[in-house]
């Protein structure tokens, strides 16, 4: 690895390698012998990624200790910088995507609150998931003006995802294809005969291939819609926050379309029945209380008692599957449901990521029971949903 060489000029201060610069970052001060020191800038970012990083205690025994930044005194005590000042130091250096993984960092995983719970932070910050994940956990050590401000964030945040996700669930329901053509380019309603034969000018028969200047797309017809009911049961336990903020924003998408009555229940050891709420999904997320254990049995037979039909009823659990109370009864009330013409889906996660973390034996045995288990997407959850009603 090279070193950074003298510049042209006596005494003149040796040029920055910003690649060699970046490995010092990762590697800490022990690499600075063989990258050279650190620019003013370069420092300051180690100075901000110290402060958070600095905290984890595997640092010292595996030898990866970072140097003490310059105006920081050593020994036990706590940090004189603040989290303001970090949070202004991290929005100068950074560019957004890593702030927004430095902020995941500092409250999931160092549990700094007071990212959420100051309200000098909260009036600097911008709004993003992790910031609304971290308001829900913390929002009960809040007084009353700090959770005002807090509020702020859940409202930017569920505004955007309803923004992005009230497309996509609504266009699930505009109903099936036509033969008449689209001007809306949808992957899943793409004409390949049509396209074929509207571009057949533009055959290269050397090449063997057709250039396509002009894709069609079928059209989507409404569907004769019979009422049905859409319950989504959803775990309010820590875990599954991100499942909660989703399950609420696709209630709220979802509400008064034609031909579905949908109900919001959440569930940890008791059973909150939040359908009121379901139009204002801030609201509801603002009184939602994460933590505690987990009865899912409960919650299933609360579901059992909504159902008016069920043959046109889809009972949604979403679920880690981690059972606090009966797993047998739990088992026994889905395939109750499932034996009288329910359709139950055990969703692992509801969220735009869709990647579980769960109790596999359980959910095989829900599956077992007769229950569609996975994870979906809101969307996929909305063309689940609207090709059973539009049946």
């Amino acid at each position: 690895m090279s070193t950074p060489h003298a510049g042209a000029g006596a005494g003149a201060p040796a040029p920055t390698d910003e690649g060699l610069e970046r490995w010092r970052l990762i590697l800490g001060q022990a690499a600075e012998r063989c990258t050279g020191p650190l620019g003013p800038q370069a420092a300051a970012r180690d100075a901000a990624l110290e402060w958070l990083y600095g905290r984890d205690t595997d640092l010292e025994q595996r030898g990866e200790r970072r140097a003490t930044p310059a105006g920081r005194t050593g020994g036990d005590g706590p940090s004189q910088i603040t989290a303001v000042d970090w949070l202004d130091d991290i929005y100068r250096l950074f560019p957004k995507e890593t702030i927004e993984r430095l902020e995941r960092d500092a409250v999931e995983q160092y549990e700094i609150h007071e990212i959420v719970t100051d309200p000098d932070v909260l009036a600097r910050v911008e709004p993003n998931p992790t910031l609304l994940r971290a308001v829900l956990r913390t929002k009960h050590l809040m007084n009353p003006q700090v959770l005002g401000m807090a509020r702020r964030i859940v409202e930017a945040v569920v505004r955007d995802l309803l923004e992005r996700l009230r497309p996509e669930v609504r266009r699930a329901f505009t109903g099936s294809r036509s033969r008449r053509p689209s001007r809306l380019p949808l992957a899943r309603d793409f004409d390949f005969q049509g396209t074929i034969r509207a571009n057949l000018a533009h055959y290269q028969p050397e090449q063997r291939r057709v250039l396509i200047e002009r894709p069609r797309f079928h059209s989507r017809t409404r569907k004769h819609l019979e009422q049905w009911q859409l319950i989504l049961l959803v775990d309010q336990s820590g875990s599954m926050v991100n499942s909660v903020i989703h399950s609420a924003v696709t209630a709220a998408c979802l509400w008064s379309l034609p031909g579905l009555r949908t109900h919001l229940v959440a569930f940890d050891t008791e059973v909150v029945d939040l359908t009121s709420d379901v139009t204002d999904p801030v609201e509801l997320l603002m009184g939602v209380q994460l933590g505690g254990g987990t009865n899912i049995a409960r919650a299933a037979d609360y579901a059992a008692g909504l159902v008016d039909n069920p043959r046109r009823s889809i009972v949604a659990i979403v679920s880690d599957f981690y059972e606090g109370g009966d797993p047998y009864r739990l088992v026994r009330t889905v395939r109750a449901l499932v034996e009288q013409g329910a359709t139950v889906l055990g969703l692992a996660a509801l969220d735009e990521e869709a990647d579980p973390v769960y109790d596999r034996d359980l959910a095989g045995r829900l599956a077992e029971a007769g229950a569609h288990v996975g994870a979906m997407t809101p969307g996929q959850l909305a063309e689940f949903v609207a090709e059973k009603v539009g049946r």
